[in-house]
């Protein structure tokens, strides 16, 4: 409405004020984008992106996109990406000669641990995915749950040979959501330990 329209001779200046207020409050804001299905916005924010890198870890670069995946599509509180060339990545993967181990977390941003993947458990027979998966699992904050079935990821070596499952099952999933539940502030520091998948 043009201000010639409001202002007519003898009206105040504080009723033209008034007058300018209602216009401009009349029209309504915009609605905030609305969040996922099943997903606040809170929620949102407090996903915690951890990178990896597996530059070093020649011949495991299937088992570990697999293992990542597993991971990205069990939690998601905590998400696990590849470290683009010449940054800093939270989870170093290398390829090794002895028993996968890795280093107890959670990590957090910012700080880095170590992800061994051994040849010595395939050469004999144990599944690359499983161990890669296993391995990530310490990472984000896991223990091993040995002796234990093949339906725990984290009974690693002590399910046998046999065992090819490279998927969380609902307490692990549980464990990792309540880690990285609150975001980045309340992560607690990672424990530090170096876990040694042997038999």
């Amino acid at each position: 409405m043009p201000l010639g329209t409001w202002f007519k001779a003898g009206t105040s200046a504080a009723a033209l004020v008034l007058a300018m207020a209602g216009a401009a409050t009349a029209a309504p804001a915009p609605a905030p984008a609305p969040a996922p299905a099943g997903e606040s916005s809170a929620a949102q924010a407090a996903v915690v992106t951890l990178r990896y890198d597996d530059s070093r870890a020649g011949g495991w670069e299937a088992a570990i996109a697999a293992g990542v995946a597993s991971w990205n599509a069990n939690v998601s509180n905590v998400h696990l990406v590849e470290a683009a060339p010449g940054t800093v990545a939270e989870i170093v993967i290398v390829a090794t000669t002895g028993w996968p181990q890795a280093t107890l977390g959670p990590v957090r941003p910012g700080r880095q641990v170590r992800v061994e993947l051994g040849s010595q458990a395939v050469d004999q027979g144990y599944d690359k995915t499983r161990i890669a998966a296993h391995e990530m699992g310490h990472s984000l904050g896991l223990p091993d749950t040995k002796p234990g079935p093949c339906s725990q990821l984290m009974s690693g070596s002590s399910a046998g040979t046999a065992c090819t499952n490279a998927t969380p099952n609902a307490a692990e999933r549980s464990r990792v959501q309540s880690a990285y539940a609150s975001g980045i502030a309340a992560l607690v520091p990672a424990d530090g330990r170096i876990l040694i998948d042997a038999p």
